[in-house]
């Protein structure tokens, strides 16, 4: 079930940076950029980091050992994105982020899912 959880984190972020992503490059093909560079520059950032985010929740539920470490960085690298948010008074994006970020630290955190992605030979499912 945690296993899951973090799974399904990872998979909200990375939906939610491949939305954003093709928004900007939506946008800078219709819309009038100041800065064409900068809006193709973050578009494909974008729709890069939520495949690669959609990857690793991917590795998530095939409990695969590497998609631990990338999981716990992203959740920790989105902790000071949301708190400036809500300190930019951007409570619509920064409250839920991190509120995703704890809930992603959390499942990964626990007994179940380091349990599930420890390659020690015993079958670990994670999901319990």
């Amino acid at each position: 079930m945690t296993l899951t959880a973090a799974a399904v984190v990872l998979a909200l972020e990375g939906l939610t940076s491949v939305v954003l992503g093709g928004y900007v490059a939506v946008q800078t093909v219709i819309g009038k950029p100041e800065d064409v560079t900068s809006s193709i520059a973050l578009a494909v950032f974008g729709l890069g980091a939520g495949a690669a985010l959609l990857w690793v929740a991917k590795g998530l539920l095939d409990a695969l050992r590497w998609s631990r470490s990338p999981a716990i960085v992203t959740q920790i690298f989105a902790l000071p994105v949301s708190i400036s948010l809500i300190q930019a008074g951007a409570y619509l994006w920064g409250v839920p982020l991190v509120l995703v970020a704890v809930a992603g630290l959390v499942a990964m955190f626990s007994p179940p899912t380091t349990n599930a992605l420890i390659d020690d030979g015993a079958d670990h499912s994670g999901r319990g």
